[in-house]
């Protein structure tokens, strides 16, 4: 009798299959869908405050133009006339340069002085309303030039002028 041969060994397997990491595949997205919503929300919390009026406006639209002129013509404050425009029509660099402008006939003209008709709301409907005065400079020697102005002013939380035209 023969003897039974030995056993044999296994079969070659080939390297082993890794296994499938799902845990870190889940990780990932989830880090994606958080980094998508916090930017997400980060950019309409931006679009929606950006907009916002700083403070109270004024309680009448005709008041509202009324303190703009003032701070331009009388005090010669950008900084305060720019707080009487609305945020979206606010724009800096624009209302320095009106108050630089009535900043220099002060230099070049004889004590000018400025004043304006009271602000005459023309056309008023719901937060929008357009307000109409005349602006008069006047000099020491008897200069004197006029300008109508017109302005749209919008209520937020209060009067805000948004244009001037």
């Amino acid at each position: 009798m023969v003897p039974p041969p030995p056993p044999g060994y296994p079969p070659y397997a080939g390297a082993a299959k890794p296994k499938k990491k799902r845990g870190l595949l889940i990780a990932a997205i989830a880090l994606v869908v958080i980094m998508v919503l916090c930017v997400g929300g980060g950019a309409v919390a931006f679009l929606t405050l950006r907009n916002a009026e700083n403070g109270e406006g004024a309680k009448e639209p005709a008041v509202a133009v009324d303190e703009f002129l003032t701070a331009v013509y009388k005090d010669r404050d950008a900084t305060k006339a720019a707080s009487r425009v609305c945020a979206a029509s606010r724009d800096d660099k624009k209302i320095a340069a009106k108050v630089a402008e009535v900043q220099k006939y002060a230099t070049e003209y004889q004590n000018p002085r400025f004043r304006w008709t009271s602000p005459k709301v023309d056309n008023q409907t719901g937060d929008r309303a357009t307000v109409s005065t005349r602006v008069t400079m006047t000099t020491a020697d008897e200069k004197v030039a006029d300008q109508d102005l017109r302005f749209t002013v919008v209520q937020k939380t209060g009067w805000w002028v948004c244009e001037v035209a």
